[in-house]
């Protein structure tokens, strides 16, 4: 499934700036060269506008945030340049090296240029590579007050998004941040929800209902991406990454082996199976729990009773105790392929 999608307001704007070029170049011949050269003029309006839309065209991954970043780090090494011109510096070496320079005022001014593209140049580069801890011992005091309260934003994958834990967590109050979602990922759910497989189908179905509903929520604020790839054979998970490391996101997801990769990747990740996983009950030998017995075990003298998680526990000469809540005390637990198993006696002291 493409995923390139072009923007109409961005595509109106173009053509409304290549008319704008092309208009400006008319006039300028019209008035410099006569009538009969205001095509030269539409031509070099043509090709600025032309040129500045490819530049425009290489920067779809460069955001807002990179942009201010930038002119930071520009106005920095124009300040340093600055500093070094005050000093004096191409005088200096005019008088130094008199026998070589012959023209110390065209030789003053190579220097400041070169100065000041140099050191304005590495100033937009560092304040790119640098975060925004970096930043912050420049300007301490300059925050976004939405950034100070939300956090950083959730970017949700189509996995999370279907997963039935998803809108209880967020109306409990754990989750508050504003939510992006890539527009692929849209796509992928409404594929999802007319597919001929019922189970995809309600998955799909699901997912689109949780959206609906966290759209209405008062606790966040759901916002679609319109994701570009770097290059058309990226997956929809490197897509993801991408768009983690582009807007500074957190990724939000179920999937155990994209957890392992955006990680490997300098991608902060929550997946919500770490969570359930942190606060399952922990169960050890020696523990003492009071547990409600609701049926008989494999063994007849044996009952059984569920943690809150679903994990069973079997206790011994428990059977003739079903439908009361008695206190045990785990004796041991096996793990196998359906989970943990766990053998309890019942605590007599009590």
């Amino acid at each position: 499934m493409s995923i390139k999608k072009s923007n109409p307001a961005i595509n109106i704007t173009r053509m409304l700036y290549l008319l704008v070029c092309e208009l400006a170049g008319t006039a300028l011949a019209f008035q410099s060269l006569g009538p009969d050269k205001m095509w030269i003029g539409i031509i070099a309006g043509l090709l600025v506008g032309a040129f500045f839309i490819m530049a425009e065209s290489l920067m779809k991954q460069f955001s807002i945030r990179g942009f201010s970043t930038a002119t930071l780090g520009l106005v920095i090494g124009l300040f340093c340049a600055w500093l070094l011109n005050t000093v004096r510096i191409p005088e200096l070496l005019a008088v130094t090296f008199s026998s070589h320079i012959k023209r110390p005022e065209d030789f003053a001014l190579t220097f400041n240029v070169c100065t000041y593209a140099t050191l304005g140049f590495l100033g937009t580069v560092i304040a790119l590579r640098s975060n925004k801890e970096d930043l912050a011992l420049i300007i301490p005091y300059v925050r976004f007050r939405q950034e100070a309260q939300k956090g950083r934003p959730l970017l949700l994958d189509s996995d999370v998004i279907t997963d039935g834990r998803l809108t209880a967590l967020i109306n409990s109050g754990f989750l508050e941040n504003n939510l992006i979602i890539p527009r692929f990922v849209l796509e992928e759910l409404q594929i999802m929800s007319n597919s001929n497989s019922p189970g995809r189908r309600q998955r799909g179905q699901h997912g689109l209902d949780c959206l609906d509903d966290l759209r209405t929520s008062q606790r966040t604020r759901v916002s679609i991406h319109d994701a570009t790839p770097a290059s058309p054979d990226d997956s929809h998970d490197a897509i993801l990454m991408q768009i983690a490391l582009l807007i500074n996101a957190k990724l939000l997801t179920t999937d155990d082996n994209l957890s392992k990769v955006a990680r490997l990747q300098d991608v902060t990740v929550l997946n919500i199976n770490d969570l359930a996983d942190s606060l399952k009950p922990k169960v050890a030998v020696g523990v003492r729990m009071n547990l409600a017995i609701v049926r008989t075990g494999k063994e007849a003298h044996q009952g059984v009773g569920y943690l809150p998680d679903g994990t069973m526990i079997v206790v011994n000469n428990a059977a003739t105790k079903i439908g009361s809540a008695l206190d045990v005390t785990v004796i041991s637990t096996i793990n196998t392929s359906a989970g943990l198993m766990v053998f309890a006696e019942i605590d007599n002291k009590t």
